[in-house]
């Protein structure tokens, strides 16, 4: 499998799907995603330089790894970088980019109705962050899984929230962000949880942990996870702007017609596979040079891919997941299709392909 990994990271896109199909001659199953030893937390992995850099929560505060590969981040180190001194409540999903060489941590914290975006800053990865500051995000409502990223020269910011103050659903939205510590303007909804294989699990229904990437055309994508991560339905799928599309305007937005990753095969859009290893795989970090989209990888080469799961065959629950490493690559010529809208009702252009 080793052999058929190197091989798979030199084929081009149009090779993908040929090797997928050599793969599954060749083998009973793919390559099985390598689990860490890092339990219940939400992934946020970068490269910078050779030095791979992971955020993650501990002990109600923050720590940071480093390694030389993705997988070594879970026998490194985890030094604590921000502890919580004002008692912000419960902290959720660090994410760690670069900016302007400077390390952000964006991070949720807070109690039920009240979780809210903070970001911590520092000059070095694994140390010197100061106080935590407020992201002051329109309209002021519960927020969660922020990713800041910089696409065609303007920073933006996209995060998990509800429409009110009551916890009926969990909506993407975007916002401009004129520096990496200030939103501005109003908050747009890209995307809600209103396609049947995303409301598969409800109570809320659930659009969250939205991590941006741009395609080899350059076309914006958010890779998101649906369905309760509480349940074993718990899954990736991507929105796709159109070329020349407008952020802020949700009818140029296109969602894929189903799970991208995910383990269950009634969920999956048509030619995606459920996974063999892993149950509810979600909440992901693409791997990406400075945690910057403008690094995103080319056709052809798989990348490496962080993700949270549980193992096939172990009871799911939150306490249950681990981080796994994974890969992704573009896969082409995809047609995304809705119904009942204004517009264009599809879409084709580059998907992705993840591997356990």
């Amino acid at each position: 499998m080793k052999r058929l990994r190197r091989l798979h990271s030199l084929l081009a896109v149009s090779v993908c799907g040929a090797l997928a199909a050599v793969l599954s001659l060749l083998s009973p199953a793919p390559a099985q995603a390598s689990q860490t030893t890092i339990h219940n937390a939400d992934p946020s992995v970068i490269r910078v330089g050779g030095t791979y850099i992971s955020a993650e929560t501990s002990g109600g505060g923050i720590a940071v790894r480093e390694a030389s590969s993705p997988s070594a981040l879970g026998a490194a180190t985890a030094r604590k970088v921000w502890t919580n001194p004002s008692g912000r409540g419960e902290v959720w999903a660090p994410e760690i980019v670069v900016d302007g060489g400077r390390y952000y941590i964006y991070f949720t914290a807070g109690a039920g109705a009240a979780h809210r975006m903070y970001v911590i800053s520092s000059a070095t990865a694994s140390g010197g962050y100061g106080n935590e500051t407020k992201l002051a995000l329109p309209d002021d409502k519960w927020a969660i899984d922020g990713n800041m990223f910089t696409f065609e020269g303007q920073r933006w910011f996209v995060w998990s929230g509800w429409a009110g103050d009551t916890n009926v659903e969990q909506n993407l939205y975007l916002a401009r962000m004129s520096s990496p510590t200030t939103p501005t303007g109003a908050r747009y909804i890209i995307s809600q949880p209103r396609e049947s294989w995303e409301r598969v699990v409800g109570n809320p229904y659930i659009n969250e942990a939205p991590n941006a990437i741009k395609d080899p055309n350059g076309q914006l994508h958010i890779v998101y996870s649906a369905n309760g991560s509480w349940s074993d339905q718990y899954c990736m799928a991507d929105l796709r702007l159109r070329a020349g599309g407008d952020p802020t305007y949700v009818w140029d937005w296109y969602k894929s017609n189903g799970c991208l990753f995910g383990s269950h095969a009634a969920t999956m859009m048509k030619g995606w596979d459920p996974t063999l290893y892993v149950d509810g795989s979600g909440s992901h970090s693409f791997v990406l040079l400075n945690g910057d989209i403008n690094t995103s990888p080319p056709a052809g080469p798989t990348f490496p891919l962080m993700f949270t799961a549980v193992p096939k065959g172990t009871p799911y629950s939150w306490s249950a997941r681990y981080w796994f490493t994974g890969s992704f690559c573009w896969w082409g010529n995809t047609t995304y299709t809705r119904a009942n809208v204004p517009g264009d009702t599809s879409n084709t252009g580059w998907s992705l392909k993840f591997f356990e």
